[in-house]
């Protein structure tokens, strides 16, 4: 392996995946989700940087044409697992993430079988707008979380009566609750929204892979 920019990024993002639900086990919320969203973002931003300066520094390796997807579709994986871990698997996330790692089993699954012939397969538009949707998603399920732990602990010790009349307007609001639930409502339902978009990407890609495999999957007639 040649230590070169893009690899060094693509092996911090192999060793930034696992330390995800890690945060989780040493730290307490809200700072784990604090740390584990700034990692996945993190981690992320390497998945576009050391492709681009891959190419743009005429540095492509084979080693980085193995480990970038790995470490991509380990991060996302990873990333949906702790989300319905803390979300308490519920449906409207549950199931997009069961058909985003279903994919990305399966396509992981095709490209061994295929070996060397896997590298005939390139990767299209549509499966960069698929990894895109995926990882602003989960940034914006990280923040609900994020969010709702504030305007949880921020109206804790207040009754009914005090947390309507400041989301009526009627009480001053100290604490910020309203902006807070406000951003709460939005960046779950844009997260859950966009994970649903990514879902589908991840079907259409998923078929359009399969599709191109086919070829190579075929047996030989008999002679």
């Amino acid at each position: 392996m040649r230590w070169t920019v893009p690899n060094i990024l693509t092996i911090a993002r192999l060793l930034a995946v696992p330390l995800i639900p890690v945060m989780f086990l040493f730290f307490s919320r809200p700072w784990a989700d604090w740390y584990a969203m700034s990692l996945f973002i993190v981690a992320s931003v390497t998945d576009y940087l050391d492709g681009y300066l891959a190419r743009a520094w005429k540095l492509e390796t084979l080693f980085g044409a193995a480990m970038d997807p790995i470490a991509d579709k380990a991060l996302v994986m990873i990333a949906l697992l702790v989300i319905n871990g803390y979300a308490g698997l519920t449906p409207w996330i549950m199931l997009p993430s069961a058909i985003i790692i279903y994919r990305e089993v399966f396509v992981s699954g095709l490209r061994e079988s295929l070996g060397d012939r896997a590298r005939a397969l390139k990767v299209t538009r549509l499966a960069k707008w698929k990894t895109t949707s995926q990882m602003v998603a989960i940034t914006l399920i990280f923040a609900k979380s994020l969010f709702e732990h504030y305007v949880v602990m921020h109206s804790m010790g207040m009754d009914e009566a005090t947390i309507r009349g400041v989301f009526a307007g009627e009480i001053a609001d100290e604490m910020g609750l309203v902006w807070k639930a406000k951003a709460m409502a939005w960046t779950g339902n844009a997260g859950i929204v966009l994970l649903w978009a990514a879902a589908l990407l991840t079907m259409l890609t998923g078929w359009d892979y399969f599709r191109k495999a086919l070829p190579f999957l075929r047996e030989k007639p008999d002679d």
